[in-house]
């Protein structure tokens, strides 16, 4: 028997979708600057709007990061994630700078500062005191 190999997607499976949390003034304008910069093509929508079979297993996590979901299936977190969602962009130049998170090295470091503006995004730019992360969500 001969195998074939497929160089697209699997017929019936939806592409990845970013989720973020679409009541964060910080996320959602740091969603909409990446997408008029570099077009990613995979879609960014707010956890809020998928659907709950989706969402409920990772809520602790969707409270905290953004993730990459396929369904209810986590493919990526955080700074994974965006890099993820980045190299989806039709400009070789986005795709070559969402390679760099994911460097040997530059990975924890990316963590590591994503965590923190996580943590801090009601501080930063577009930030609201609703973007504030729970205390019960930072680990």
């Amino acid at each position: 028997m001969e195998r074939r190999r497929t160089t697209g997607p699997v017929p019936g499976s939806a592409p990845p979708v970013l989720a973020y949390d679409g009541d964060c003034g910080f996320c959602q304008s740091c969603v909409d600057r990446i997408r008029s910069l570099a077009a990613p093509t995979l879609e960014a929508v707010p956890w809020q709007f998928l659907p709950e079979e989706s969402t409920a297993p990772h809520r602790a996590r969707l409270e905290r990061e953004v993730l990459l979901l396929r369904g209810a299936v986590v493919l990526a977190g955080g700074s994974d994630a965006v890099a993820r969602w980045l190299g989806s962009s039709p400009s070789a130049g986005y795709r070559a700078a969402a390679a760099v998170p994911r460097l040997p090295g530059v990975r924890g470091c990316a963590r590591v500062v994503y965590r923190w503006v996580s943590r801090n995004r009601h501080r930063l730019p577009g930030g609201t005191p609703a973007c504030a992360v729970p205390p019960a969500a930072h680990r």
